[in-house]
């Protein structure tokens, strides 16, 4: 069970070890290390720019170890799941470079923008369960912000429209209607409209189903209903010529929490087709 809401079911149920009993950071694996994770995206991104200690002590303009190049090279080096050998040292390495040491330095922006939520979460639909991975990021209120969703993905709604790709993989066997047809008042749609099961390959070369759209629609006439949250990650485009994405590590020891779990150096002229490819728009 995630550690989170194991702390968060004692102090509901009041069921915390007395006093004369080991503290419930001896449970966690003591308090040091309970400080050490990062508990909450806000602490990833105050660690990340070195405002914050892995013991939680917060920096602050002035103090000196606020932005203190040294100090947040080793506190970078702690935000990566060292567990994950897809990570090469030369590659972190690089990144920690020019993160600390790039002309500027560059830090993470929380109101910046180039950076999303990505949730998978499970919904019933027409009697079976299926996973939505619904995608959000934040939007700038006059007063404040919010996350909304702006984009979805589902392995049902790209079911029920597979006959575009099939008609890529086939040419031969594209449907269409016949250059001629308004001669004919376009009386041969009614045709076409008899069987629905490649209905998208009349549609135009460029059509592509707005996921969103289908499932907010689903949503909406009560066809699908919300079972729970599966995952959270995130992306984070703010870095010049660098994507990483963070994941919750849960696990004994001190790495563990907000971490990141992916890695790659990429041009800015070429981060809006990982975006594609994120969004399952390939």
């Amino acid at each position: 069970m995630n550690i989170k809401l194991i702390c968060l079911l004692m102090l509901v149920l009041g069921t915390f070890p007395l006093l004369s009993q080991p503290s419930f950071g001896e449970y966690l694996g003591g308090e040091e290390v309970l400080n050490a994770e990062t508990k909450q995206v806000n602490q990833f991104f105050r660690r990340f720019n070195c405002e914050e200690s892995p013991a939680g002590k917060r920096y602050y303009p002035g103090d000196a170890l606020y932005r203190d190049p040294r100090t947040r090279e080793q506190y970078l080096e702690a935000l990566f799941d060292k567990s994950n050998t897809s990570i090469s040292p030369r590659k972190k390495a690089a990144f920690i470079s020019d993160v600390v040491y790039g002309s500027p330095p560059q830090f993470l922006n929380f109101h910046g923008g180039d950076w999303l939520a990505e949730v998978s979460a499970k919904f019933r639909y027409r009697g079976r369960e299926e996973v939505i991975q619904l995608f959000l990021q934040l939007q700038e209120e006059p007063v404040g912000s919010k996350w909304v969703i702006t984009r979805a993905y589902g392995d049902v709604f790209a079911r029920e429209f597979a006959a575009l790709n099939a008609g890529k993989d086939d040419p031969e066997n594209q449907k269409f209607l016949h250059p001629m047809s308004h001669e004919l008042d376009f009386i041969n749609l009614g045709k076409i409209f008899q069987s629905t099961q490649q209905l998208e390959m009349y549609a135009s070369q460029d059509f592509r189903p707005d996921h969103l759209t289908l499932f907010l629609f689903e949503m909406k006439r009560g066809n699908m209903k919300y079972v729970s949250v599966m995952d959270v990650k995130f992306h984070f485009f703010q870095i010049k010529n660098w994507y990483f994405e963070l994941t919750d590590v849960q696990r004994p020891g001190k790495n563990r929490g907000w971490l990141i779990t992916g890695l790659a150096e990429i041009p800015e002229h070429k981060k809006d087709l990982l975006l594609k490819f994120i969004y399952h728009e390939n």
